[in-house]
């Protein structure tokens, strides 16, 4: 069968990916075509579109680049047209994914939709939009099976959590081996989670590289998005106690003591590791002012909306400072804090289940077809 898929950031293109082993596996024959990146290319099938052309950070920055975005999804309806799939495939991106799926379900093609639009969040009013464009949904989240079947009616899948399969696929690395590798020394390590989009990362690193020199028994490593080049880190490699690492996330978050991540699915990502974290955000003013009005979550982390309560510490916006950094890190390099995220993080595990996410989708869509 024939498969087109559209993943339009980092964490789309790690989930995608591990989604087309489990086609390929499930379906031999199967011809996938896709919006990714690196992670997917990897696997097979061909490659449209990366995504590193497509990610732009906020309401501001979205306006800015309209006019890349209108072409973006001209270029897509042509290629669908023109591959004519029996199934497309959306992972998240809701800005981008949702304009397609509307065209696609009036023209008769099959439209699932894996990592459902957090409509929980904001924008609850999409529901309709969502009820009518897409065939099937399969959600990742324990409280969104809820939130569908029982506030809305509509009936989805829970697969389970991507990220468990993606932590549980990967090969380990001694953390000997690592540091050898990256010419770490053995201070205990702090690994910083800035981003994937060169606005955000911009922002994130000014404030977290602004306490290292308070820490110099620590050494700090910043992760370097796969999106973006070394010459863009550069520039913020002025400290002594400050290393810089791309594409090697997971590898860092199983030696680090301690994190400090940007807002995103990193937050649960780290979570998983076990790692204590602080999580930070910091957007435009103008995508900020627009943003709180319209999203009345409790919390922004992943980690704290699945446990429903803070169980790890939020900085936003104005709060998101040198001063207020580095009072949450020093707590967070104290034993007790550790020995009680290490709980939090282990129930936090089970609610989201056991492996098998990928694969549960993999079948679900395929027996759809069928």
């Amino acid at each position: 069968m024939k498969y087109y898929i559209i993943a339009g950031e980092a964490s789309g293109d790690l989930h995608g990916s591990n989604l087309m082993k489990a086609l390929y596996t499930e379906d031999p024959m199967a011809n996938i075509r896709f919006w990714g990146g690196d992670l997917m290319q990897s696997v097979g099938g061909t490659l449209v579109k990366h995504y590193r052309e497509l990610a732009f950070m906020g309401f501001a920055e979205v306006i800015l680049n309209l006019k890349t975005i209108l072409n973006n999804i001209k270029i897509c309806k042509a290629d669908i047209i023109e591959f004519q799939p029996d199934v497309i495939i959306f992972i998240d991106y809701p800005g981008f994914n949702m304009r397609i799926a509307k065209w696609a379900k009036e023209r008769g093609i099959k439209t699932h939709y894996y990592i459902a639009p957090q409509i929980w969040a904001w924008k609850e009013n999409r529901i309709k939009a969502v009820k009518r464009d897409f065939d099937k949904l399969f959600v990742i989240l324990p409280f969104e099976k809820d939130f569908f079947e029982i506030k809305h009616h509509f009936p989805v899948d829970f697969v389970g959590h991507p990220l468990i399969d993606a932590i549980h696929n990967r090969t380990p690395i001694e953390a000997e081996k690592f540091r050898n590798e990256h010419d770490l020394d053995e201070r205990p390590i702090v690994a910083l989670l800035p981003g994937s989009r060169q606005q955000e990362i911009s922002k994130m690193l000014s404030v977290m590289l602004s306490i290292v020199d308070d820490f110099n028994e620590y050494q700090f490593v910043i992760a370097g998005a796969p999106s973006q080049e070394f010459t863009f880190y550069k520039p913020f490699l002025t400290h002594s106690n400050v290393k810089f690492i791309s594409n090697r996330t997971y590898d860092l978050l199983s030696v680090a003591a301690a994190a400090l991540v940007t807002s995103g699915t990193a937050t649960l990502e780290t979570a998983l590791f076990k790692v204590p974290e602080v999580v930070c955000y910091k957007g435009s003013w103008a995508s900020y002012q627009i943003a709180k009005r319209i999203i009345t979550l409790k919390y922004i982390s992943l980690v704290n909306l699945i446990m429903d309560e803070e169980v790890v510490t939020e900085l936003i916006q104005e709060q998101f400072n040198s001063k207020n950094l580095k009072t949450e890190l020093t707590k967070l390099l104290d034993t007790n804090r550790k020995e009680i995220l290490q709980n939090k993080y282990a129930e936090l595990e089970a609610k989201l289940g056991g492996i098998g996410a990928s694969v549960k989708t993999a079948k679900l869509i395929i027996k759809d077809l069928e």
